[in-house]
């Protein structure tokens, strides 16, 4: 999922899934180096790495609505909606 390509900003720990626990030493748990889905921080490590591309690619973020994104180009306008990890 879209998810997986944000960036966690704190220091996250998790127990072992299922079908990991024999790979694990007992009473370790595991530092997540990258967001995962169910992740409460999951969504806005997402929209931050997504916010950072667009505005790379020069689009520009609503004041109004910070989901809306517009590019200017000789061609048109460029409209860009986010809503959790999709776009339209």
């Amino acid at each position: 999922t879209a998810f997986f390509h944000g960036e966690l900003e704190d220091e996250v720990y998790m127990l072992p899934p299922p079908g990991l626990e024999g790979m694990v030493k007992p009473g370790n748990v595991l530092r997540l180096k990258k967001a995962i889905y169910g992740l409460k921080q999951s969504p806005r490590a997402w929209y931050h790495k997504l916010s950072t591309t667009l505005n790379g690619r020069g689009f520009r973020k609503s004041e109004l609505d910070h989901t809306l994104f517009t590019l200017t180009t000789p061609a048109g306008i460029v409209v860009l909606l986010v809503y959790v990890d999709d776009m339209l």
